[in-house]
């Protein structure tokens, strides 16, 4: 059996998240092998709640794939719906996930602060640009030729 259980409560409330959510993973003719079972623990790692959908039409082996995963990724099965598994691991702290160097958050944070002081905002509607602190106006629309002629 899975080294990690839910409560009734708890398996209701993981379903009832679960609903809104997309399959994360898809199972093909090749079954759960080692790169799937990669795969899943990633995601398992990054959103703790996963859908998995199964493309086999034997249920029999989707439901022994299923306690496989849940076994092998020491993770909790939520539910198993047709040919969708909903699996759960509890996701690891900030402290444990790897942090990058200093070099490189410190790489980072000089380059958006730097970003921020040339005052070049991109994208936003209604905003002065840096060079002329005028508001931008929109551009007169010229009437056509065809319209211009009619009246």
């Amino acid at each position: 059996m899975t080294a990690l259980t839910l409560s009734p409560a708890q398996r209701k409330a993981h379903r009832a998240k679960a609903h809104p959510l997309n399959p994360v993973i898809m199972i093909g003719n090749d079954g759960f092998t080692p790169a799937v079972a990669k795969e899943i623990d990633r995601a398992l790692d990054s959103h703790g709640l996963i859908k998995i959908r199964v493309l086999g039409d034997d249920r029999d082996a989707r439901e022994e794939m299923f306690v496989a995963i849940c076994d092998q990724l020491n993770a909790a099965p939520v539910q198993h719906i047709g040919k969708l598994l909903v699996v759960w691991r509890p996701q690891k702290s900030k402290e444990e996930k790897v942090v990058p160097s200093k070099k490189v958050a410190r790489a980072y944070k000089t380059a958006r602060v730097a970003k921020r002081a040339t005052g070049s905002r991109i994208g936003m509607k209604g905003t002065t640009s840096a060079a002329a602190d005028k508001p931008k106006r929109r551009k007169v629309r010229q009437a056509s030729p065809k319209k211009a002629a009619l009246n």
